[in-house]
């Protein structure tokens, strides 16, 4: 059989398969034949259709070339179907989508006015269901436009028809909710208003009735100036005097869905997942919306069951109102509208048959195992039934399709909380502070759309900006869901703590000590909760996160698992002891700091880097818990994560948990003090305080004494080196020379010969920067480049590029010397993702830029670049052969205020 279907976008079928016609032209062709029903279109008119007013040159030909292509895409056996008269080309199809619509909304006609409803809704449900779109939608309005409106008011009737059909067979519940939909659409549309009355009459609200028959009468005249038609006239009377001829006679019991009532609050943020939804639904026969509380599964089944048309008609089966498994059954039962007398399962079955139908059941996690047993019967038993869930986990079945739904992202999270607030306070439009307010709201609440709603109920009585500040409280802030909510518990706590009492009591045990991490946590750092019971912690956390209360980010590596925050405020509430929990966190990160310094040696530098940037919450909160419970263990903290919290963290952050942590630990052991002090050192010079760099300097050598003998040499050569680094760059040369020859002898007697050669390198630097005889530059400078290995190579070639440029008579090709220095030194640090070095390699790197001829416009925006990445670090970028003055600017000029480009594009830049 050849089909041909208009009622949208067009399509072709043969025998029952799709065939593809190809792009945008054919497509014209086939809906201008179609629209002419098998009669010869001529080529002037299908030249229109197809190329509307600018046909090429050859459009005959060209339309042949078409055809030819279409006849071969129809196979052997209808090609003769597209053919040619002496009038023009012909379509002969065996159907025609718009052809069999007129038919069926012709024949439920006759059956309603023959009294026989229940034939003609089934008539008139398969007539709307061919309707995918705009009618022939490929093709221009001249030639389509009265055609359309046509099938659009045939549409209107039919839908009309259908609510009359439902009336018919007693089903006036569905044929109300479905008309409320219809007067919204068209609300001059008179007869949909007299069915709507008679539906509210029939499901015995006579006084929604007369209200709705107020509410006409006040539009029509408001529109249009006049009074209803005789037919609401009469309607409203027989109300009046409560006619009996508005009853059924016998009305027939029949089996229709439970309504799901559509919220009327503006859908929003979900249009990607109502796609994935339809597209799913589309090619599956079981599919199951799984995500956490909260979250507006229910929500986004409801709209796409609003995409479906009144003429979807699915069953829908609440099941949080059934209290457990042995009440499944029986309320698809009731939703379907079967009689039970002996097993429901069989009589769900039975009355379902082959029917094509789509079956509804909403709020599977507590009935999991019972509705997964019904799930499985009825897809095995009835082939044209379609099933649609909504779980907080899978049901396991084979042939299930899940459809995540997560919490919205930031911007639709904000755009939701915006339209809500709009609702309770009318022409309400933000300000910037409301705005920033907003975002933190949206953020705090997880984007999880039932908070969201919650917390812009309170924007009748509170500003966003306190209730931001109050959400440390956020279940006494958010209060009670609102009447007529989808969501069926009363509160986000209670919604919450529905899912909490739903696990296991393993699982529930594990999720209780996993509030106190920040950011989110590891499987390693899970297993720190139950140490030596790794496999059990692996199955509770695979349970968390299968039934949505814990969310896995398989992207990364090692796996990050993250609780949503409203998950961790009610874990927190409930838990029987917050105290040990937070210290568990808190070995947690001692654990991660004892690690940094091996780590940061190893070639695995810069991951580890990456991995320690996504702890950096839990980092913040161990570091805290400590400071107040074990000020050695900070102190500790700090000094392990010392070389990291350098590279990635804003310099002030760091500089203030160092300071706290030595004032909270007056006492701690001399290396852990002084380990610190270095790392202050460090951050001090960054800071551009040059005085206050070398009075830390000071502070060391004075305290390096106090450091046992039994310390681990590498441990101690570590110490002098830094403080060799430090004094290099802000001590007298005496100074300098005395702790790196310090560290030389120490490392060459403890055979440590990787940290000699740093001191040697560090040395020559001081000789370097102190030197004035330019033979000795060049001495010291050819030294450096030859001796200097790993980070130090980065430090050394900086100090030579620095000394090139400064001293550009130096050597004939001082510029291209000193810009090739600070290439390899950039390559260095950015190898050991060391950003403060690498920024102040870039600074310079901007004058050797216009040394060597490079356009000014280019340093200019790398050094404006360096110093807004500077600024976000919290660091400035001081130099190394000469620190802290403003040459290399001076040189360059003013760098005005554009906007900064990018880490890959400032390295291009220099290395370009």
């Amino acid at each position: 059989m050849l089909e041909c279907r208009v009622l949208g976008p067009v399509r072709v079928l043969v025998d029952g398969t799709v065939v593809e016609v190809g792009g945008a032209l054919p497509r014209r062709l086939i809906a201008a034949l179609a629209l002419a029903d098998g009669k010869p279109v001529s080529d002037d008119r299908l030249a229109q259709a197809m190329w509307d007013d600018q046909p090429p040159a050859k459009a005959a030909a060209a339309m042949q070339a078409y055809v030819s292509r279409l006849r071969s895409a129809l196979g052997t056996t209808y090609r003769n179907r597209l053919g040619r008269t002496p009038a023009g080309y012909f379509l002969h199809a065996d159907e025609i989508d718009v052809r069999r619509c007129a038919e069926l909304i012709e024949a439920a006609r006759g059956q309603l006015a023959g009294d026989r409803p229940e034939e003609a809704r089934i008539r008139l449900t398969e007539a709307l269901e061919l309707w995918r779109g705009e009618p022939y939608a490929e093709l221009p309005d001249g030639l389509a436009e009265a055609e359309r409106g046509r099938l659009a008011e045939l549409r209107e009737v039919a839908l009309e028809d259908l609510a009359a059909a439902r009336l018919g067979t007693g089903d006036a519940a569905e044929a109300v909710v479905q008309l409320e939909q219809l007067v919204r659409e068209q609300p001059l549309r008179e007869r949909r208003w007299a069915l709507l009355v008679l539906g509210l009459y029939r499901c015995d609200r006579q006084g929604d009735a007369l209200a709705t028959l107020r509410r006409v009468r006040e539009l029509l005249a408001d529109q249009l100036g006049v009074d209803p038609g005789s037919e609401l006239q009469e309607l409203e009377r027989q109300v009046l005097v409560q006619d009996p001829r508005l009853r059924l006679a016998a009305p027939m019991r029949v089996a229709r869905p439970v309504p799901i009532r559509r919220p009327l609050t503006t859908f929003l943020g979900r249009s990607a997942e109502l796609s994935l939804l339809t597209a799913r639904m589309d090619r599956h026969r079981l599919v199951n919306l799984v995500g956490p509380a909260g979250v507006g599964k229910t929500r986004l089944l409801v709209e796409y069951l609003a995409t479906l048309g009144p003429a979807a008609d699915p069953w829908a089966a609440r099941l949080a109102d059934v209290p457990d498994g042995s009440g499944v059954a029986a309320a698809v039962a009731d939703a379907v509208g079967v009689v039970v007398s002996g097993d429901p399962v069989v009589a769900i079955v039975d009355g379902i048959g082959t029917a094509s139908a789509l079956l509804v059941l909403d709020n599977c996690e507590h009935v999991v195992a019972a509705a997964a047993e019904l799930v499985d019967r009825l897809t095995q038993s009835c082939p044209g039934l379609r099933i649609l869930a909504t779980s907080r986990e899978p049901l396991g079945v084979d042939g299930e399709i899940t459809v995540p739904v997560q919490p919205l992202s930031p911007a639709p999270a904000v755009e939701l909380l915006a339209d809500r607030v709009r609702a309770v306070r009318p022409g309400w439009e933000p300000n910037p502070s409301e705005l920033i307010a907003a975002q933190r709201i949206a953020t705090a609440l997880d984007g999880l759309p039932l908070a969201i709603e919650l917390a812009a109920a309170r924007a009748r009585v509170l500003g966003l900006g306190e209730i931001a500040d109050r959400l440390d409280d956020r279940f006494a802030v958010l209060g009670p869901v609102p009447r007529g909510s989808l969501a069926w518990h009363g509160t986000l706590e209670a919604a919450i703590g529905w899912s909490v009492d739903l696990l296991d009591p393993p699982d529930r045990e594990l999720l209780l000590k996993l509030w106190a991490f920040e950011g989110g946590f590891t499987l390693e750092a899970a297993e720190t909760i139950w140490p030596g019971r790794e496999t059990a912690v692996l199955e509770s956390l695979s349970a968390l996160v299968t039934r949505s209360v814990v969310v896995a980010d398989t992207s990364l590596e090692p796996t990050r698992y993250v609780l949503l925050e409203s998950i961790r405020a009610y874990c927190r509430t409930i838990d029987p002891d917050p105290a040990e929990t937070r210290l568990v966190q808190a070995r947690w990160v001692r654990l991660l700091a004892s690690r940094c310094v091996d780590s940061i040696r190893s070639t695995q530098a810069g991951a580890y880097l990456r991995m320690m940037s996504r702890e950096l919450p839990n980092l913040r909160a161990g570091f805290a818990h400590d400071l107040t419970t074990d000020a050695d263990a900070a102190v500790l903290t700090a000094v392990s994560l010392g070389v990291y919290l350098y590279r990635g963290v804003h310099h002030g952050e760091v500089i203030r948990m160092l300071r706290s942590a030595l004032d909270a630990a007056p006492d701690a052991p001399a290396l852990d003090r002084i380990r610190a002090l270095n790392v202050l050192t460090a951050l001090t010079y960054f800071s551009g305080d040059l005085a206050g760099t070398a009075a830390l300097v000071e502070a060391v050598i004075g305290l390096l004494p106090q450091i046992p003998v039994d310390v681990l040499p590498r441990d101690y050569a570590e110490v002098l080196y830094f403080l060799a680094l430090g004094a290099t760059l802000s001590a007298p040369l005496a100074v300098s020379l005395q702790v790196t020859g310090q560290l030389i002898e120490y490392s060459e007697r403890l055979r440590l010969p990787t940290m000699s050669a740093a001191g040697l390198t560090v040395r020559t630097v001081g000789l370097l920067r102190h030197a004035t005889d330019p033979a000795e530059m060049l001495d010291y400078a050819d030294a450096l480049l030859e001796q200097s290995r790993g980070w130090n190579k980065g430090w050394a070639n900086q100090v030579v590029g620095e000394l090139y440029l400064r001293h550009p008579s130096l050597r004939p090709d001082s510029a291209e010397r000193a810009l090739a220095a600070l290439r390899t030194g950039l390559a260095r640090f950015l190898q050991h993702e060391d950003y403060p070095y690498a920024l102040n390699t870039l600074r310079i790197g901007a004058l050797a830029l216009v040394r060597v001829g490079r356009p000014l416009e280019e340093a200019v925006a790398l050094l404006a670049a360096v110093r807004a990445h500077s600024e976000r670090l919290g660091l400035k970028t001081p130099g190394l052969y000469i620190v802290g003055e403003p040459w290399v600017e001076q040189e360059i000029g003013p760098l005005g205020s554009g906007e900064p480009v990018s880490w890959s594009a400032m390295v291009a830049m220099l290395s370009g």
